[in-house]
Protein backbone atom coordinates (compact mmCIF):
# COMPACT_ATOMS: atom_id res chain seq x y z
CA UNK A 1 0.00 0.00 0.00
CA UNK A 2 1.23 3.06 -1.07
CA UNK A 3 1.65 6.49 1.78
CA UNK A 4 0.93 9.68 0.44
CA UNK A 5 1.45 13.10 2.84
CA UNK A 6 -1.70 15.39 3.15
CA UNK A 7 -0.57 18.95 3.32
CA UNK A 8 -4.07 20.28 3.31
CA UNK A 9 -4.75 18.30 6.61
CA UNK A 10 -1.29 19.15 8.15
CA UNK A 11 -1.89 23.36 7.37
CA UNK A 12 -5.71 22.57 8.58
CA UNK A 13 -5.16 21.64 12.12
CA UNK A 14 -2.65 24.21 12.27
CA UNK A 15 -5.11 26.80 11.73
CA UNK A 16 -7.76 25.38 14.27
CA UNK A 17 -4.72 25.50 16.84
CA UNK A 18 -4.34 29.04 15.71
CA UNK A 19 -7.88 30.10 16.01
CA UNK A 20 -7.98 28.25 19.93
CA UNK A 21 -5.23 30.24 21.23
CA UNK A 22 -6.49 33.70 19.34
CA UNK A 23 -9.72 32.90 21.33
CA UNK A 24 -7.98 32.33 24.67
CA UNK A 25 -6.32 35.44 24.31
CA UNK A 26 -9.19 37.16 23.59
CA UNK A 27 -10.75 35.62 26.55
CA UNK A 28 -8.22 36.58 28.86
CA UNK A 29 -8.41 39.95 28.05
CA UNK A 30 -11.69 39.90 28.37
CA UNK A 31 -11.77 38.43 32.11
CA UNK A 32 -9.10 40.81 32.90
CA UNK A 33 -11.43 43.76 32.35
CA UNK A 34 -13.97 41.82 34.42
CA UNK A 35 -11.64 41.24 37.14
CA UNK A 36 -10.49 45.45 37.05
CA UNK A 37 -14.47 46.37 36.53
CA UNK A 38 -14.52 43.92 40.17
CA UNK A 39 -11.69 45.47 41.87
CA UNK A 40 -13.24 49.15 40.81
CA UNK A 41 -16.70 48.58 42.25
CA UNK A 42 -15.42 47.41 45.16
CA UNK A 43 -13.03 49.97 46.49
CA UNK A 44 -15.85 52.45 45.27
CA UNK A 45 -18.00 50.55 47.42
CA UNK A 46 -15.54 50.73 50.59
CA UNK A 47 -15.08 54.13 50.32
CA UNK A 48 -18.49 54.96 50.75
CA UNK A 49 -19.02 53.27 53.70
CA UNK A 50 -15.85 54.23 55.02
CA UNK A 51 -17.59 58.35 54.42
CA UNK A 52 -20.86 57.18 55.32
CA UNK A 53 -19.41 56.08 59.01
CA UNK A 54 -17.74 58.76 59.42
CA UNK A 55 -20.78 61.00 58.61
CA UNK A 56 -22.19 59.04 61.52
CA UNK A 57 -19.87 59.86 64.10
CA UNK A 58 -20.10 63.25 63.27
CA UNK A 59 -23.65 63.51 63.78
CA UNK A 60 -23.34 61.22 66.96
CA UNK A 61 -20.41 63.84 68.55
CA UNK A 62 -22.32 66.52 67.50
CA UNK A 63 -25.45 65.44 69.42
CA UNK A 64 -23.24 64.54 72.23
CA UNK A 65 -22.30 68.04 72.71
CA UNK A 66 -25.15 69.28 72.70
CA UNK A 67 -26.58 67.57 74.80
CA UNK A 68 -23.97 68.41 77.63
CA UNK A 69 -24.63 72.04 76.86
CA UNK A 70 -28.47 71.66 77.37
CA UNK A 71 -27.32 70.17 80.64
CA UNK A 72 -24.88 72.92 81.58
CA UNK A 73 -27.13 75.61 80.32
CA UNK A 74 -25.75 78.03 83.00
CA UNK A 75 -22.14 77.79 80.96
CA UNK A 76 -23.26 77.13 77.38
CA UNK A 77 -25.69 80.47 77.82
CA UNK A 78 -22.83 82.75 78.78
CA UNK A 79 -22.90 85.11 76.01
CA UNK A 80 -18.94 85.50 75.63
CA UNK A 81 -17.51 84.91 72.37
CA UNK A 82 -14.33 83.31 74.07
CA UNK A 83 -13.40 80.42 75.45
CA UNK A 84 -12.64 82.14 78.23
CA UNK A 85 -15.75 83.27 78.87
CA UNK A 86 -17.91 80.11 77.80
CA UNK A 87 -15.20 76.87 77.43
CA UNK A 88 -17.76 75.18 74.79
CA UNK A 89 -16.91 77.70 72.62
CA UNK A 90 -14.32 76.31 70.34
CA UNK A 91 -12.51 78.30 67.69
CA UNK A 92 -10.41 76.96 64.81
CA UNK A 93 -9.93 73.50 66.49
CA UNK A 94 -7.19 71.01 64.57
CA UNK A 95 -4.76 69.59 66.71
CA UNK A 96 -5.33 67.69 69.66
CA UNK A 97 -2.00 68.86 71.41
CA UNK A 98 -2.99 72.81 71.72
CA UNK A 99 -5.37 71.46 74.54
CA UNK A 100 -5.37 72.51 77.86
CA UNK A 101 -5.49 70.18 80.36
CA UNK A 102 -8.73 70.59 82.41
CA UNK A 103 -7.81 71.81 86.31
CA UNK A 104 -10.21 68.73 87.30
CA UNK A 105 -10.99 65.37 86.27
CA UNK A 106 -15.19 65.72 86.67
CA UNK A 107 -15.48 62.21 85.59
CA UNK A 108 -14.47 61.29 89.37
CA UNK A 109 -14.73 64.35 91.43
CA UNK A 110 -17.85 66.88 91.82
CA UNK A 111 -17.17 70.03 89.73
CA UNK A 112 -18.20 73.18 89.10
CA UNK A 113 -20.39 74.18 85.94
CA UNK A 114 -17.29 75.91 84.38
CA UNK A 115 -15.04 73.29 85.54
CA UNK A 116 -17.58 70.73 84.33
CA UNK A 117 -17.20 72.68 81.01
CA UNK A 118 -14.07 72.60 80.60
CA UNK A 119 -13.71 68.92 81.32
CA UNK A 120 -16.33 68.24 78.42
CA UNK A 121 -14.97 69.79 76.05
CA UNK A 122 -11.24 68.76 76.35
CA UNK A 123 -12.66 64.95 76.67
CA UNK A 124 -14.43 65.57 73.57
CA UNK A 125 -12.24 67.26 71.01
CA UNK A 126 -9.74 64.21 72.04
CA UNK A 127 -12.66 61.88 71.26
CA UNK A 128 -13.40 63.63 67.78
CA UNK A 129 -9.93 63.51 66.85
CA UNK A 130 -9.77 60.08 67.41
CA UNK A 131 -13.00 59.25 65.55
CA UNK A 132 -12.29 61.97 62.44
CA UNK A 133 -9.13 61.83 60.19
CA UNK A 134 -7.57 65.48 60.03
CA UNK A 135 -10.73 66.72 62.26
CA UNK A 136 -11.61 70.65 62.00
CA UNK A 137 -14.20 72.18 64.44
CA UNK A 138 -16.01 75.05 65.01
CA UNK A 139 -18.48 75.71 68.13
CA UNK A 140 -19.54 79.14 68.38
CA UNK A 141 -22.44 81.65 68.27
CA UNK A 142 -23.52 82.22 64.99
CA UNK A 143 -27.11 83.49 63.77
CA UNK A 144 -25.80 82.78 59.83
CA UNK A 145 -23.91 79.49 59.67
CA UNK A 146 -24.72 79.48 56.17
CA UNK A 147 -23.54 81.77 52.76
CA UNK A 148 -25.64 83.41 50.76
CA UNK A 149 -25.74 80.21 48.34
CA UNK A 150 -26.94 77.89 51.22
CA UNK A 151 -23.58 76.52 51.92
CA UNK A 152 -22.41 75.65 55.50
CA UNK A 153 -19.36 78.13 56.38
CA UNK A 154 -16.53 78.01 58.56
CA UNK A 155 -16.45 82.15 59.59
CA UNK A 156 -18.33 82.33 63.21
CA UNK A 157 -18.85 86.18 63.89
CA UNK A 158 -19.09 84.84 67.53
CA UNK A 159 -20.78 88.24 67.99
CA UNK A 160 -24.18 86.83 70.11
CA UNK A 161 -26.84 89.47 70.47
CA UNK A 162 -27.73 89.65 74.36
CA UNK A 163 -31.07 87.82 74.53
CA UNK A 164 -32.87 85.57 77.09
CA UNK A 165 -31.62 83.03 76.24
CA UNK A 166 -28.98 84.03 73.90
CA UNK A 167 -28.84 83.53 70.07
CA UNK A 168 -27.97 79.96 68.63
CA UNK A 169 -24.97 78.27 69.02
CA UNK A 170 -24.00 76.03 65.92
CA UNK A 171 -21.60 73.03 66.64
CA UNK A 172 -19.24 73.15 62.74
CA UNK A 173 -17.40 69.63 62.00
CA UNK A 174 -14.92 68.56 59.25
CA UNK A 175 -13.01 66.09 58.20
CA UNK A 176 -10.46 64.63 55.66
CA UNK A 177 -13.31 62.96 53.21
CA UNK A 178 -13.36 62.26 49.67
CA UNK A 179 -14.85 65.05 47.06
CA UNK A 180 -18.36 64.08 46.35
CA UNK A 181 -16.68 65.47 42.24
CA UNK A 182 -16.06 62.40 41.14
CA UNK A 183 -14.29 63.82 37.59
CA UNK A 184 -11.92 65.26 40.49
CA UNK A 185 -8.40 63.15 40.38
CA UNK A 186 -4.62 63.25 42.18
CA UNK A 187 -5.14 66.30 45.61
CA UNK A 188 -8.52 67.39 44.08
CA UNK A 189 -10.24 64.24 45.42
CA UNK A 190 -9.27 64.61 48.54
CA UNK A 191 -11.36 67.33 50.76
CA UNK A 192 -8.86 68.68 53.82
CA UNK A 193 -10.00 71.32 55.69
CA UNK A 194 -7.61 73.46 57.54
CA UNK A 195 -7.89 76.65 59.45
CA UNK A 196 -5.53 78.85 56.63
CA UNK A 197 -8.54 77.57 53.78
CA UNK A 198 -12.07 77.74 54.28
CA UNK A 199 -12.59 76.24 51.04
CA UNK A 200 -13.51 72.90 52.11
CA UNK A 201 -16.49 73.47 53.59
CA UNK A 202 -17.87 71.97 57.22
CA UNK A 203 -19.68 68.10 56.59
CA UNK A 204 -21.79 68.57 59.69
CA UNK A 205 -23.53 71.85 60.69
CA UNK A 206 -25.66 71.50 64.09
CA UNK A 207 -27.54 74.63 65.08
CA UNK A 208 -28.93 74.90 68.83
CA UNK A 209 -30.08 76.89 71.47
CA UNK A 210 -28.83 75.49 74.67
CA UNK A 211 -31.81 77.72 76.48
CA UNK A 212 -34.16 75.41 74.84
CA UNK A 213 -35.24 72.02 76.20
CA UNK A 214 -35.72 70.39 72.59
CA UNK A 215 -38.58 68.09 74.38
CA UNK A 216 -40.81 71.17 75.03
CA UNK A 217 -41.20 72.43 71.75
CA UNK A 218 -43.76 72.55 69.23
Amino acid sequence: MKLTSCSTCSRGADAQRGFSLLEVLVSIVVLSFGVLGIVGLQAASMQANSDARYQSAAVRLGLELSDMMRDNMTVAQTVSGTPAGNPYVVQNYTDPGTLSTPTSDCSSTQCSASALAQFQIYDWLQRVSNELPGARVQVCFDSTPYDANGLPRWYCPNSPAVTNPPSMIVIKIGWTRSSTNRAATGASSVLRPTTSDDSVPPAVVLPLNPGVDPTTVR
